[in-house]
């Protein structure tokens, strides 16, 4: 089951995507897709529906019918850093001892085709795709033999970061990881169902269509039971939360000379079976 929010920003409806591609519309059943909809009660009445059932709306998603991020009232956007072993090559950098553990701020969180703003001052704003865990069974202390089942489903994240703010400004990663429109999210929710082996997922981006980062979840460092588990010791995890778990080699700041976004590029990225995105870069302050 693929599930979305379709509309405009700030006034998503909850969705899913039929087998014809076509958004049919969940606003009579469910409120959103979040809290209780994504426990297992909520996700099973969900696959119990027959999708022709359901309105159908008009219009083809992300091409004349908007998405907003797929999970709505996103209460923590926890983020894993380093965890691929080919990626801390490329930064230079070993491969950590437990999983690095950063946060975005919710207020980063936008759809899978909404512009990424360039924020003031910045000067290396970097991409990297990454894969989402959606939480939908709340928990803490979480075995990690357990941990699947508090798995709500997965999705495609960009977790967009400024580098300078990130390492360089006398603080946490998260200076450089929060800004508003760094966390596109989506374009649907895709439930463990439908993902056959969430370690040996394909995943890529490009910058104006020009491949940056290739790789696959195969080289996951901590894999994702772990990273509940482990992330559960720390902070109850409740449905709705994400967990970014992680990017491939090729950000810009491992190339040689560094690349970064500055404004006017397309960022395309994607992981297999769960969809895609592309996102116009903008400076702050202007539109489309």
């Amino acid at each position: 089951m693929k599930l979305l929010r379709h509309g405009a920003p700030g006034a998503e409806k909850p969705g899913l995507l039929d087998a014809d591609g076509r958004v049919r519309d969940l606003s009579g059943i469910v409120p959103d897709i979040a809290g209780e909809t994504l426990r297992p009660a909520g996700l099973k009445a969900l696959q119990d529906l027959d999708p022709a059932s359901l309105p159908l709306v008009a219009g083809t998603p992300q091409q004349d019918l908007r998405l907003g991020a797929c999970v709505g009232g996103i209460g923590k956007f926890v983020c894993i850093g380093l965890n691929y072993a080919d990626h801390a090559e490329e930064a230079g950098m070993p491969i950590p001892p437990e999983p690095i553990i950063f946060n975005k701020w919710t207020s980063a969180v936008c759809g899978p085709n909404d512009p990424i703003q360039i924020p003031r001052d910045s000067v290396k704003t970097d991409w990297e795709v990454e894969l989402g865990v959606v939480i939908g069974e709340p928990g803490a202390y979480i075995a990690e033999a357990d941990a699947m089942q508090h798995v709500a489903g997965f999705c495609v994240v960009n977790d967009v970061s400024e580098r300078d703010f990130q390492l360089n400004r006398a603080g946490t990663w998260d200076k450089g990881k929060g800004c508003d429109t760094f966390g596109p999210t989506g374009p649907w929710l895709v439930t463990p169902d439908e993902v056959a082996d969430v370690d040996s997922l394909e995943m890529w981006l490009d910058v104006d269509g020009v491949r940056q980062q290739s790789g696959t979840t195969a080289t996951l460092i901590f894999k994702i039971p772990h990273l509940i588990a482990y992330c559960s010791r720390f902070m109850s995890l409740q449905p709705g939360d994400v967990i970014s778990t992680g990017t491939p080699p090729g950000v810009g700041m491992g190339q040689t000379p560094p690349r970064y976004l500055s404004g006017g590029e397309t960022v395309s990225l994607g992981i297999a079976g769960l969809g895609e995105q592309k996102s116009p870069v903008i400076p702050w302050g202007r539109s489309t």
